[in-house]
């Protein structure tokens, strides 16, 4: 279910995710989807923030009230505090325009193994739990396994862990603080630059793709950067 009064943009995002083999349904307004949702029964919708009538929190507290499907907020709005309203009215995630197609649909395949684990996603035998692929990459947190190119990737632990981190949120720019807390430990009392030598020891292994690649934000951080 497509949430979206621009009609460009809601047959662009309509038309990637049909290519991607979805289904797809565009509502242009909050009362007729919320009108049609109990026939349409849709396993995830994507809600515009910016909505003609009933606003966007108004709409998300009526999906809650009718079920648990999965929302993911896409908006221009970039508000932190609108952006915490939405996630505590039930939002799942929230992503922001312009969008990059490629992380859209991770975002939306990571959502959907959360809440429809039976789906499938035409993935390897062994992935299962928390995983995530790309073209020539495949990286198992649950299994601790790694591919590229087809080919097992054997990778101690943290730098597995790290590389996990940064391609399960694509395109976010990590800070080496943030990078310490989610992969060693908010009470890890090491030196930060451990991070850089980690990256690095990564990048000796695992060659930049035409579309992905562990880059550096000068002056911030890391990301795991995927292009379309």
């Amino acid at each position: 279910m497509i949430i979206e009064d621009n009609m460009i943009t809601a047959k662009q995002v309509s038309a990637f995710l049909n290519n991607d083999g979805y289904e797809t349904k565009v509502y242009l307004d909050g009362e007729s989807a919320l009108a049609d949702f109990q026939s349409y029964l849709p396993h995830l919708v994507l809600l515009d923030y910016f909505l003609p009538g009933m606003n966007a929190p108004d709409v998300c507290a009526g999906l809650r009230k009718l079920s648990l499907t999965p929302i993911i907020v896409l908006s221009a709005n970039t508000r932190t505090q609108d952006k915490i309203q939405m996630l505590e009215l039930g939002a799942d995630d929230y992503v922001e325009k312009p969008f990059d197609q490629g992380e859209l649909k991770a975002r939306i395949h990571a959502v959907l193994r959360r809440y429809h684990p039976e789906m499938n996603y035409d993935a390897p035998d062994d992935a299962v739990g928390d995983y995530v692929e790309y073209p020539g990459l495949f990286i198992s947190q649950t299994s601790y396994t790694v591919r590229l190119d087809g080919e097992p990737l054997t990778l101690p632990p943290k730098e597995l862990e790290l590389l996990y981190c940064l391609a399960s949120s694509p395109n976010r720019v990590f800070t080496r603080e943030q990078l310490l807390d989610y992969v060693w430990g908010y009470d890890y009392l090491g030196d930060p630059r451990t991070v850089d030598v980690h990256i690095k020891r990564l990048r000796e292994k695992i060659k930049d793709h035409e579309t992905w690649s562990l880059s550096t934000v000068w002056g911030v951080g890391y990301k795991f950067a995927v292009t379309t």
